[in-house]
């Protein structure tokens, strides 16, 4: 992995409905992002509980304060199930510059290359040179994928 984070931050598999997440999904939405409501909203109506094979859901806590998530996803815009897909990345405003965006994708992309051949994701025009720092390639043409990192044989 590259840089580590402040000392501190804890990742675990988180089940979003707890207080603390919803403080994180109010702040998303006030600045405009609606990735956490959709979370939410597929976790209360089962659409998307994170439980396929190879999907997971984190969150980083910085001790009783959730910082940040990220999940891991089968690409429901792609064909199979051999294509990952980085999910509802946000990091709370205090804790951003502090390399846990970085270690919550690098979390998602440990866990992908054991069960996906590529991860995809469609991140916002600002996120272009965080993903390509992590190694995703940009994607041209392609609706619902702005990036992809392809999983070489033995990775």
């Amino acid at each position: 992995m590259g840089g580590t984070p402040e000392v501190g931050y804890v990742l675990k598999r988180l089940r979003p409905i707890t207080p603390a997440f919803d403080r994180l999904k109010d702040e998303s939405r006030l600045e405009g992002y609606w990735m956490l409501v959709r979370l939410a909203d597929g976790w209360a109506s089962g659409r998307n509980k994170f439980l396929k094979r190879g999907e997971a859901l984190f969150g980083a806590w910085h001790g009783a304060e959730l910082a940040g998530v990220c999940g891991l996803n089968i690409d429901p815009y792609a064909g199979g199930r051999d294509q990952g897909r980085v999910r509802h990345l946000f990091v709370s405003a205090p804790h951003r510059r502090a390399g846990l965006g970085r270690m919550l994708v690098e979390t998602v992309i440990d866990r992908a290359r054991h069960y996906f051949t590529v991860l995809n994701t469609r991140a916002p025009q600002e996120a272009f040179g965080f993903y390509e720092r992590l190694g995703f390639r940009r994607v041209e043409g392609e609706e619902f994928v702005t990036h992809r990192m392809v999983f070489g044989k033995g990775s």
